[in-house]
């Protein structure tokens, strides 16, 4: 090709290049996180500096020579332009070198494990070393240059390669498959963690580069019930709501749920100024982002405080309150007795008694399985708080009350959860009250949603008990805990395991088993996982004195005339031999700190039933 030809080829080739390479993006891109879209962006630029090449040899008709000279200048370019910041990223993202990054493996080579081992490539500090897929059309293939291997496969991978952790990619797979997929990965001496699920992907909540711990919920197994939506919104929708005690682990999450279901207002009522900041902030954020139209209104108060309670009620209309505002530690309580009496048993009687003055539709109670047979304060406190609901719904039919009674709630706080995670990260030991001690338990969630729908399904003195699934042994929970995060178990088989499970004796008040009815009898209703328990009470009248004796014992700092009235309230009250308030044993040394007799009178209107509704219409003054 004569020279003058071929400079002015490349005077007429350079500016297309250059100005169609510049719109593309191919001068300005950051080689450390090139992608396949570059590729497509260069092929678009060398094909039209290939055409502007051709027509400035035969600017009136394209030649064979002109063509294969267009051709086999796109394809040099190309593997020029392409080639060369593909190389410059490898080297650029290579960070440590491969055998210094840790190795892991992905379970699930689907959609989401390919974009997770794509960000784990990015990130240059993870190696994702193995695919692993239940799929065995994949067996042997490869995704983003990773092989993909058979479960089975993982007794050899592990050791071999070196995997320190396991991360699952099956957002979309069922609560009892991912279950299975975990209970199969326990014998590994692996770090197991997952991605968000489908829910949180689809919704924009959690990227799929969000690696987190393995939900407990996953290791329950216990599917869902989808909710029912009349059940939802009857007590909710365009009405004003009260949540008392909004700042704790299930209020806030009834505060989430309820300004999704058209709530008009939510006033929440918090002691505790920190946690109503943060419940509050956390709302209004979340409208805001969701466009919902509820106004979120903060009340510092407790519901021991006539007053204020009073004076909100009338204030705001409230048509619907739940009540969740309680002291729940079961130690803590019995150490501060008068305290736990005082805020879960005459605070539930004040506001009670104020919601019925002032008319308010709808009263939810959040009970617990400590108040059936109770050992402790707490749950013989909120025993007491039931019994309250129970006997005012005889005298009041402008409020339909009714209390939910479920177990143990995955994550909240004081949970065994977060304990176990931080002495797990501590190093250990993991400290278990005793050998078989059980308990139910539930997620956050979950438990919001049943209390609201129940609270729909109220006709007036209802004691609802949620289907908390089988009861789990805390022993094999920290168990599992600990093989999750990729530790083994130090006991008399295994002297040389990383983190040691001690048996600390059971706390003041606190019982091996719980249990969700008082009695035999209990009903089904149109929800599956909630039923209606018949149940024993007392007459207002009867109860009304021990309450009124109950404050007066609480004014006076009497612990063990305080405690001789819930053995009178509660039949089934089960005390400790001493008495644990740490103000009492300071200050009354000399008083007897045995157990107190127990009550053998028993009011011929115990073996009533909870069918209160149709009552008489009396209304009460709360002094």
């Amino acid at each position: 090709m004569p020279e003058p030809l071929f400079l002015f080829r490349g005077f007429c080739t350079a500016p297309a290049f250059l100005q169609v390479g510049w719109r593309m993006g191919i001068y300005n891109t950051v080689v450390r996180y090139i992608g396949l879209e570059f590729f497509h962006r260069a092929n678009v630029t060398v094909s039209v500096a290939a055409v502007a090449t051709a027509l400035s040899a035969e600017p009136l008709g394209l030649s064979l020579d002109a063509i294969k000279w267009a051709l086999m200048f796109w394809a040099l370019m190309v593997v020029y332009i392409c080639y060369s910041r593909y190389l410059s990223r490898a080297f650029l993202n290579q960070g440590k070198s491969r055998g210094q990054r840790e190795k892991v493996v992905i379970y699930g080579a689907g959609s989401a494990g390919a974009q997770l081992a794509y960000y784990l490539q990015q990130n240059g500090l993870v190696l994702p070393a193995a695919f692993v897929d239940d799929d065995e059309s994949k067996h042997g293939t490869m995704v983003k240059g990773v092989q993909v291997y058979s479960p089975v496969d993982l007794d050899y991978i592990v050791p071999d390669i070196g995997i320190s952790r396991i991360l699952l990619a099956v957002p979309s797979s069922s609560l009892r498959r991912r279950k299975e997929i975990i209970q199969s990965l326990e014998k590994f001496p692996v770090h197991i963690q997952t991605i968000p699920d489908f829910r949180d992907l689809v919704s924009g909540n959690a990227r799929i580069d969000d690696i987190r711990e393995i939900p407990l919920a996953d290791l329950m197994g216990r599917p869902a019930v989808p909710p029912k939506p009349d059940l939802l919104h009857a007590c909710i929708q365009n009405k004003i709501v009260l949540v008392t005690g909004a700042g704790g682990s299930i209020g806030s999450e009834l505060c989430h749920q309820i300004v999704q279901l058209g709530v008009r207002k939510l006033l929440l009522l918090d002691i505790c100024e920190p946690s109503l900041y943060r419940v509050e902030k956390d709302l209004s954020r979340f409208c805001a982002d969701g466009g919902l139209d509820c106004e979120v209104i903060p009340l510092l108060g407790s519901v021991c405080d006539e007053k204020r309670i009073g004076g909100i009620l009338e204030s705001w209309k409230v048509s619907t309150i739940y009540h969740a505002a309680a002291y729940k530690h079961v130690p803590m309580v019995e150490q501060n007795l008068l305290q736990g009496i005082s805020n879960n048993a005459l605070g539930t009687f004040r506001l009670a008694m104020a919601a019925c003055n002032a008319g308010v539709e709808s009263f939810v109670l959040i009970s617990t399985d400590k108040a059936v047979r109770p050992t402790s304060v707490m749950g013989a406190s909120k025993r007491v708080a039931e019994l309250i609901l129970q006997a005012i719904q005889k005298n009041c039919r402008t409020t339909r009350y009714c209390m939910v009674r479920f177990g143990n709630v995955l994550e909240s706080s004081g949970s065994v959860v977060p304990l176990f995670r931080e002495q797990i990260r501590r190093g250990g030991p993991v400290t278990v009250t005793h050998r078989d001690i059980v308990r139910y338990f539930m997620t956050i969630q979950e438990a919001a949603e049943l209390v609201i729908q129940a609270g729909s399904m109220a006709k007036g003195g209802d004691v609802f008990v949620l289907d908390m699934g089988d009861p789990v042994r805390i022993r094999d929970l920290a168990t599992r805990m600990i093989m999750l995060a990729g530790l083994t178990l130090r006991d008399e088989k295994n002297p040389g395991g990383d983190i040691e499970i001690q048996y600390t004796g059971l706390r003041p008040g606190e019982k091996l088993f719980e249990e969700l009815l008082v009695g035999r009898n209990a009903s089904g209703t149109e929800h599956p996982r909630i039923m209606r328990a018949i149940e024993s009470f007392i007459p207002f009248s009867e109860l009304e004195i021990i309450l009124k004796k109950l404050a007066d014992a609480v004014d006076r700092h009497d612990c063990a005339v305080a405690r001789d009235l819930l053995l009178e309230a509660v039949d089934s009250y089960q005390p400790e031999k001493v008495i644990s308030d740490w103000l009492w044993q300071t200050s009354a040394p000399e008083q007897p700190r045995i157990r107190v007799e127990k009550v053998t009178k028993i009011s011929p209107y115990r073996e009533s039933k909870t069918d209160l509704s149709n009552g008489r219409n009396d209304q009460f003054d709360i002094n």
